[in-house]
């Protein structure tokens, strides 16, 4: 088992190093955000500026794949996005139909076209 997964001494201190930090963040966002409406101008101006930076990542890796995303044609790139859109919106909106609709068309398309 230890030749399958490695050092486990690296493994839990990337563990540590990857919860730990994003975790006291989190916290902390829950602790001042509690009180705060979620109507109020502030965090609608928040779910804006997130939803454009996730836009904009997601156009990022549409047009400029990283890695073995990019040998996969820009077409079934756009296309698989375009499933995945219509299972979220399908299922009512169901993120996970979507991320599974999306990933079948891409692995479909890199396994057929080799």
């Amino acid at each position: 088992m230890s030749g399958f997964i490695g050092d486990w001494h690296a493994l839990w201190i990337l563990l540590i190093a990857g919860i730990l930090p994003n975790g006291v963040w989190r916290m902390l966002g829950l602790w001042v955000g509690g009180g705060i409406d979620e109507g109020s101008e502030v965090m609608v101006w928040v779910r804006a500026v997130a939803t454009a930076i996730l836009a904009g990542v997601i156009t990022q890796i549409l047009v400029a794949p990283p890695g073995a995303l990019a040998s996969v044609p820009i077409a079934f790139r756009f296309g698989a996005a375009a499933a995945g859109f219509v299972a979220f919106l399908g299922l009512r909106k169901s993120v996970l139909a979507g991320v599974i609709a999306g990933e079948a068309v891409i692995i479909a398309a890199k396994y057929f076209l080799g």
